[in-house]
């Protein structure tokens, strides 16, 4: 068997592991392993997994990960997710749909500090959807608004997917960020006007609940403001080049927690939890690039990534029907396993595919607009049927929805995300603008 049949053998058998439920870390670690060892020898291997595991780990730029991680737990704990839910509900709650648009407000707002879809759909499902189910709220729009609403969490920067997609093909991680932030708000912007057509055309789905007066929408805002000032300071100083991504991290880490303190009352107990669940949650992530990066050099041997890639560039189609292919491969993916999966088992494929062809445009472009697509893409998988993650986080909240009715409830905003990655695909500038312009 050719080396190029080993890594086309190996890459189906880390699916095939992936599809019985094996830790998407351990899977590509075992797989790497042993077509590494097939194809250099075992002691070639050692000697790559003594310089791998300290090359992978010694890395400056991965102390981004914990430190977000931990900026997004101290969020939870500081009841950030229930203050920004009420202050959206307080000013746009009376409109028809409008709780429903202020939970989309909400995830939008909890994803500056969170970083994770997963975490954002879970902490504003339990504050949300028991109030959108008080006021009438059908099962399908409540649960449909929160699944798709989560789904910012890894597209609004700060991203750990994005940081992800940076490591491995050696973008700058801040350029990446600048580049995310108009199509997040797209993305949002784009949901509350489909809840906006959805409770036109069936009003009965979303009552109006009642108006809040000027004093609670001020006491709403005053409950929020340090939200909008971390976001600024992390952010703005990331962007206007005063910190590097790992000190803005960590000063964000620094006063979400302090703010958790003072508003949430978190103490002892809930400041280790928090710790903890950091480190079990970095740990993991740690072991999925490790074996990620053992797996990409198994295929690097093998030849897969590059002959894949010629293969394309030599077909004589054009690049973006390629990339269409890709794109819809993303979506099959979306069905059977989750963003950090796709990202880390597909790139080392996709991106030598997507650099060899010619898009008109500059290498770092290329890597930022790919990033933001690839994002994207991942992004509607975690709502794509029939194992769309966030789907099923929502559905657990839910006990009395059907989950064919949120299944039902994601479809409008499926549509919503088509239209939002033709843009992005076919207008550029859309991500490239921002980062063009702070860049000056």
């Amino acid at each position: 068997m050719s080396d190029l049949a080993i890594g086309g053998f190996g890459f189906g058998v880390l699916l095939a592991l992936i599809a019985v439920r094996v830790p998407i870390g351990v899977a590509m670690l075992t797989v790497g392993m042993a077509g590494y060892c097939v194809i250099a020898g075992p002691v070639p291997l050692l000697s790559f997994l003594k310089t791998e595991m300290y090359w992978r780990f010694s890395a400056p730029d991965l102390t981004v990960i914990p430190l977000f991680l931990m900026m997004g737990h101290f969020a939870a704990r500081a009841g950030i997710t229930a203050a920004v839910f009420r202050a959206a509900a307080a000013w746009i709650g009376h409109r028809r749909g409008g709780l429903a648009m202020a939970s989309v407000g909400g995830c939008a707002a909890f994803a500056t500090v969170s970083g994770s879809s997963l975490a954002t759909a879970a902490m504003m499902g339990q504050v949300a959807l028991p109030e959108l189910r008080r006021y009438g709220y059908s099962g399908a729009l409540a649960t449909g608004t929160l699944a798709a609403g989560g789904t910012l969490g890894i597209l609004i920067p700060p991203s750990i997917v994005l940081i992800i997609f940076a490591i491995m093909v050696e973008a700058n991680i801040v350029a990446l960020f600048q580049a995310g932030l108009i199509p997040g708000l797209l993305a949002a912007a784009g949901y509350v006007a489909v809840i906006a057509v959805v409770v036109r055309l069936d009003p009965a789905s979303a009552p109006a609940a009642p108006k809040a007066t000027r004093a609670e929408r001020i006491a709403a805002l005053r409950e929020i403001w340090t939200v909008a000032l971390i976001f600024f300071v992390v952010m703005g100083g990331i962007y206007a080049g005063i910190f590097t991504p790992s000190e803005g991290a960590g000063v964000g880490a620094v006063a979400t927690g302090l703010v958790a303190v003072a508003y949430g009352g978190m103490r002892l107990a809930g400041f280790l939890d928090a710790l903890r669940e950091t480190a079990q949650t970095t740990a993991m992530i740690f072991l999925i690039l490790l074996g990620a990066g053992v797996f990409n050099a198994f295929l690097g041997f093998s030849q897969l990534p590059l002959e894949t890639a010629a293969f394309f560039s030599e077909s004589g189609l054009s690049p973006y029907v390629v990339l269409l292919l890709i794109i819809c491969l993303y979506l099959v993916f979306g069905c059977i396993m989750d963003s950090l999966a796709m990202i880390l088992i597909t790139i080392p494929i996709f991106w030598p595919i997507v650099a060899a062809l010619d898009f008109g445009m500059q290498p770092d472009d290329l890597k930022l607009w790919f990033g933001i697509i690839t994002l994207m893409v991942v992004e509607v998988g975690l709502i794509t049927p029939p194992v769309g993650l966030n789907v099923f986080v929502i559905n657990s909240l839910a006990e009395d929805v059907p989950m064919l009715d949120t299944f039902r409830g994601v479809v409008p905003f499926l549509l919503s995300d088509a239209v939002r990655v033709a843009l992005i695909v076919f207008i550029p500038p859309l991500s490239l603008w921002l980062p063009h312009l702070l860049a000056v």
